[in-house]
């Protein structure tokens, strides 16, 4: 071969050696180059919005039920200021809401006042679908204060507390003042003021005599419970407390000084001088 022909090809070898070559790689398969990427969900986010849904709930339920006992408190509230004021006539649950002007509340609220919240009032009557004020003393004019407080004389049950007679009785302040000293009023020390009736008939002089051996019976040494039994003995009733009830304290139980020792059952008592006792260790012989 020709020497000048095997140069040129050493030649091409270390030209072609020499130059690099990228080679173009087939296309994957079409159902595996055109899967779409799913997106990431963001947990943090998810968890976030799922609490705050959760709290917004229960802030809906307890602001549905805090708008609820406020409309019952505002429905007795006004049915108080009219039978107050003297519209002591019943109405029904519409004319209520009209007046109260809680014509927004649902069916739901509705059906809840009318089933649960105001027969289950304790100052409230229901009559025929109709509802008007309960007071405690149900009076209608002064008289029948009158007559309420003569009774509670009588039967020794003491006063009536002017916020009662204030409830119950319409236009009260006036009726009060009419009767004018046919009443007593007593202050007790929380503040609340009794009204007592004044009997008249039990206004006459003692005579001296008798006032000196009343005062003269010593009577400290002698508390209200033996006090109210002796009355008791004599068939006398005394006038029920009215004031406000002391709480006792609660007395703590005393700790114990010492464990109490446990007594055990003894056996095998005949061999008392025949046994030794080895709980403190064996014995050392002598």
């Amino acid at each position: 071969m020709d020497p000048a022909l095997l140069r040129e090809r050493e030649l091409f070898k270390k030209k072609a050696l020499s130059t690099p070559t990228v080679e173009k790689r087939q296309a994957a398969s079409d159902s595996g180059s055109h899967k779409k990427k799913k997106p990431k969900v963001d947990k943090e986010g998810s968890s976030g919005s799922k609490l705050s849904s959760e709290s917004n709930g229960n802030f809906n339920i307890k602001a549905s039920s805090g708008y609820k006992f406020g409309c019952l408190a505002k429905i007795v509230n006004y049915m108080k200021t009219r039978h107050q004021n003297g519209d002591t006539h019943f109405l029904t649950l519409e004319e209520i809401l009209d007046e109260t002007k809680l014509l927004d509340i649902s069916m739901k609220q509705k059906q809840w006042l009318m089933n649960e919240a105001l027969v289950s009032n304790p100052k409230i009557e229901v009559r025929d679908g109709t509802y008007g004020f309960k007071p405690k003393y149900n009076l209608k004019d002064k008289k029948a204060l009158l007559r309420l407080l003569d009774k509670h004389d009588q039967l020794g049950l003491g006063g009536v507390l002017l916020e009662d007679v204030e409830e119950g009785l319409p236009n009260s302040a006036k009726a009060i003042k009419a009767l004018g000293d046919q009443i007593i009023f007593v202050t007790r020390p929380d503040k609340k003021k009794i009204l007592f009736y004044n009997d008249k008939h039990c206004q006459f002089l003692v005579d001296e005599e008798f006032q000196k051996l009343w005062r003269s019976v010593p009577v400290d040494s002698i508390d209200e419970d033996k006090i109210e039994e002796y009355l008791k003995k004599q068939g006398i009733s005394s006038m029920q407390e009215t004031g406000p009830k002391k709480v006792l304290p609660i007395q703590k139980r005393k700790k114990q000084a010492g464990q109490r020792k446990r007594h055990f059952k003894t056996h095998n008592n005949h061999l008392a001088g025949v046994l030794e006792d080895y709980s403190d260790g064996v014995p050392v012989k002598k």
